[in-house]
């Protein structure tokens, strides 16, 4: 039987490629297909970095405003974040190419038997790694990739059928997906994305796509505290398990005081106390209830206990920086939308100077604005695109409820001003919160480029 890298050469040798992006990501596919013997071109819209390295392995480079013209390869890796309907792939389709995705390709060629995934809107990448963690805590290999890790398509033939193998993946990776992990797990769906999906509907029709091609041995895992995941579970062709912070269930986990149960057809299983969890807030509540029911046919209860015990938290969310004068400093970049910024703002009892503000991606603030909402924030430092949306939303809910002075509110253009701001307007017992609800793309390459150059602003502070 041929390996997965055989079956890879085999599709790929002697016919032209085209790879759209070439960020870090994407560089260990070019070099994949060049060992494979494909005839690579590598597309993006901006310029490469070390081009020189593609070059040497036989590589043509096309990039600026027309790096998508005479796309006429007979297969096209598209980059996640592209929609699969663009022009210029919808005529490379027309004219015969294949265009898909390196998860696509590895979802095909994948020999593990037990293929974990994880979508939502918020704490994807939380319950990945929590996954992940318990796993290895149980004793078992585990490759662990999609939006978070390396990419796996070029290790692929070090997996076996009894690893496991554990994917964050977004409703890009998945839009165009047509296969489906052995256990699929949704955190939540909120509005996000509509920047590039065309409709709410599109965004959450893409996550779908994380179960519809599931088997009847297979797992759906589903937030039933989330009305749209909650409405899911008619579709599942395998077993369903559900989990929220309030409320029961008969087939899933719960919270029954400070303990959680695992419930199976009435059956109860204490496991242990959320006490026992490092990470503050419900939301990381509800992280830990969806990863246990993921691991829970394969750990013992000792497993995902260690890691409640241990785990300090993923970089970027909630992550503490530094304590200056009395002033605690965190970084939550990965905060991209107003959800994820009122969950990170519910985590702390007292008022936060709050740092918000990025790019647009068409999604409502109204909720942010409220308020009642807001009553977490002392002080409200704006920056970015959204940074006008976000004002206009609270001062509109302010003057609907008749609330003459709002919290105050700064804007800000540069981060070293904003973070300088923060640490004129703190006093001791105070906290600095940078959760955007926001993308980072107005500025940055990504929200780890944003949260690293906080954090190296805020250790600066004097």
């Amino acid at each position: 039987m041929a390996t997965p890298m055989e079956q890879f050469t085999a599709m790929v040798q002697n016919k032209t490629v085209s790879v759209i992006g070439i960020g870090v990501s994407n560089r260990p596919l070019v070099h994949m297909l060049c060992k494979a013997g494909a005839i690579v071109t590598a597309r993006d819209k901006n310029p490469v970095e070390h081009p020189e390295e593609l070059e040497a392995l036989g590589v043509r480079i096309v990039t600026g405003e027309d790096y998508l013209k005479d796309l006429t390869e007979e297969l096209i890796f598209k980059t996640p974040g592209m929609r699969f309907d663009v022009p210029e792939l919808v005529s490379a389709r027309a004219q015969g190419s294949t265009v898909t995705s390196e998860m696509e390709v590895f979802f095909a060629l994948c020999p593990s038997s037990k293929t974990i995934a994880v979508t939502g809107s918020d704490g994807k990448t939380t319950t990945t790694t929590l996954i992940a963690k318990m796993l290895e805590a149980g004793g078992h290999k585990v490759f662990l990739g999609g939006n978070i890790g390396t990419p796996l398509l070029p290790v692929i033939d070090q997996i076996t059928p009894e690893d496991f193998v554990v994917l964050e993946l977004s409703s890009f990776q998945l839009h165009t997906m047509r296969q489906s992990p052995h256990v699929a797990v949704i955190t939540n769906i909120t509005p996000n994305h509509l920047d590039v999906h065309k409709s709410y509907q599109e965004y959450i029709d893409a996550k779908r796509n994380i179960y519809l091609y599931q088997h009847s041995d297979d797992t759906l895992i589903l937030n039933r505290g989330n009305e749209v995941t909650a409405a899911f579970a008619p579709e599942a062709k395998g077993d369903v398990l559900d989990f929220s912070y309030e409320g029961s269930t008969s087939h899933g986990i719960q919270r029954e005081g400070d303990m959680l149960v695992l419930v199976n057809e009435g059956v109860k299983t204490p496991l242990f106390p959320i006490s026992d969890i490092l990470l503050p807030g419900h939301h990381n509540v509800e992280n830990y209830m969806a990863a246990i029911l993921a691991v829970s046919r394969y750990v013992p209860v000792s497993a995902m206990q260690q890691v409640a015990r241990t785990f300090g938290g993923v970089e970027h969310r909630l992550q503490l920086i530094r304590t200056l004068d009395g002033v605690k400093y965190y970084n939550s970049s990965i905060d991209s939308s107003p959800n994820r910024t009122m969950a990170a703002l519910s985590v702390f009892p007292q008022k936060v100077i709050l740092i918000c503000g990025g790019k647009d991606k068409g999604i409502p603030y109204d909720d942010l604005g409220d308020p009642t909402k807001l009553d977490h924030v002392k002080i409200l430092l704006l920056t970015g695109k959204t940074a006008p949306k976000i004002e206009a939303a609270l001062l509109d809910a302010c003057r609907r409820r008749g609330i003459e002075n709002p919290i105050p509110i700064y804007h800000y253009e540069e981060y070293p001003d904003l973070v300088q701001a923060a640490r004129d307007l703190a006093h001791s017992g105070d906290i600095v919160l940078l959760s955007p609800a926001s993308t980072s793309f107005d500025h940055f390459k990504n929200f780890m480029e944003r949260g690293h150059l906080f954090c190296r602003l805020v250790q600066e502070l004097q």
